[in-house]
């Protein structure tokens, strides 16, 4: 069973990573957005907890999302194993999630970290543009338009930046991501569970590391 945290910052390939291991190993991707959603949607008790928090524009607090992680890591799909997404966020969360996988007998095996230097990060986040008739999604590096200029999708020409795919919105992103992202590394390594990843690589080499990585538990 392979029970996985990838940690790394905005750009730095997290998502991808999570597709190939899914399907490589069958994992269950467990995202805290897709989390709450469902468990809101379905009208769990703790999504019901969730949602008076949400509805009144509060944080829902740690105590509450890992209740929510609690009752996801007890569906069929997690029997493979699964990869947190955004959970833990802070040490006090990982203490929580160190309880629960305990409590469920289902240990992290691994904590991954993607490793991308800022100026790369700054580079790929903010080479994002999209099309302003249809909402495709484009990167100047890594997935332009077949022809200069035209969407592929809808053949339109109007193209235009997020105000947070600006450079200094993304610097500015990055350095809150990191403010969080380097205690958590921390804790992890004290445990023993931290790997670290080139993420500067291409995805497929990304990937053939982590799964070295993996191969290796």
């Amino acid at each position: 069973m392979i029970n996985l945290i990838l940690l790394g910052l905005p750009g730095a390939g997290k998502g991808t990573a999570s597709e190939s291991l899914v399907d490589r190993y069958h994992l269950a991707h467990i995202s805290t957005g897709d989390m709450f959603r469902e468990a809101i949607s379905q009208k769990t008790p703790v999504g019901l907890e969730a949602k008076g928090y949400i509805d009144k524009g509060n944080l829902v607090p740690d105590e509450v999302t890992a209740k929510l992680v609690e009752e996801r890591l007890t569906q069929k799909d997690t029997q493979k194993g699964f990869i947190l997404d955004g959970f833990p966020r802070t040490t006090i969360q990982a203490e929580l999630l160190e309880k629960i996988t305990a409590k469920l007998n289902k240990p992290l095996t691994r904590v991954i970290s993607i490793e991308v230097h800022e100026d790369v990060l700054i580079k790929r986040l903010s080479s994002r543009f999209i099309c302003r008739t249809c909402g495709a999604t484009y990167n100047k590096l890594s997935k332009p338009t077949k022809v200069e200029g035209v969407c592929d999708r809808c053949g339109g020409h109007d193209f235009y930046q997020r105000e947070d795919d600006q450079p200094s919105v993304v610097k500015n992103r990055l350095r809150v991501n990191e403010k969080m992202n380097t205690p958590l590394r921390d804790f992890y390594h004290q445990k023993g569970l931290l790997a670290q990843v080139n993420g500067e690589q291409k995805p497929e080499k990304v990937f053939a590391e982590i799964d070295q990585i993996l191969s290796q538990d």
